[in-house]
């Protein structure tokens, strides 16, 4: 999700400022005080004039969000599938490349989308399980035979010397495509998204 806002906590009877994020499947807060409450842990959860309440074993800690309580509530209550965070949708074509999880190639189809062999112009989504350095090279090849509408997903394993973000970043930059959005694809992987820029659409 990695929506965030500026606000003030109270929780165990002291307030404290600090910057709230809203992350795929956990709530942060940075500055005077330090939190992370994944969203498995929150035991209730409404927000209240302004006032997002989570309560956890440890008690309640209060966010003012505003005019975003509401929205966050809601967002931590029904979280995105995997799926409707990638974009897939039924009728899209796409590609895949690499060895991704059954689970993952089984939600795809469930949603409708179509699996292709190769990139075409009509070709909607791609996909690219990066194990090391070595696997970015296919970037290059997609890179040339993507069109506008196709998004590239990158995904590879998390805080790995192997292969890192910059990495990753670095393989699309070189040939030409742009980094829109980062997602959390599981406990151990993370998704880098890439288009082609406006201009070359």
């Amino acid at each position: 999700m990695g929506q965030e806002v500026t606000c003030t906590v109270r929780r165990h009877g002291k307030s404290a400022k600090g910057k709230a994020l809203l992350e795929t499947s956990e709530l942060i807060l940075r500055g005077d005080l330090h939190l992370k409450i994944p969203f498995s842990a929150i035991t209730s959860l409404r927000a209240v004039d302004g006032e997002l309440h989570v309560g956890t074993k440890e008690g309640v800690t209060v966010f003012e969000l505003g005019e975003k309580a509401e929205k966050w509530r809601e967002k931590i209550a029904n979280p995105k599938s995997l799926i409707e965070k990638l974009g897939p949708k039924a009728g899209d074509a796409v590609v895949i490349f690499g060895d991704f999880e059954a689970d993952f190639l089984r939600d795809l189809k469930k949603v409708g989308a179509v699996m292709e062999d190769k990139v075409s112009a009509a070709t909607k989504w791609i996909f690219l399980a990066a194990q090391e350095r070595e696997s970015l090279k296919k970037v290059a090849g997609i890179a040339k035979a993507m069109r506008g509408a196709a998004g590239l997903w990158i995904v590879y394993a998390k805080g790995k010397k192997e292969l890192t973000e910059n990495d990753v970043r670095g393989a699309g930059l070189k040939v030409g495509l742009v980094d829109v959005k980062v997602t959390r694809f599981s406990e151990t992987k993370t998704g880098l998204k890439f288009v082609v820029p406006k201009g070359r659409r």
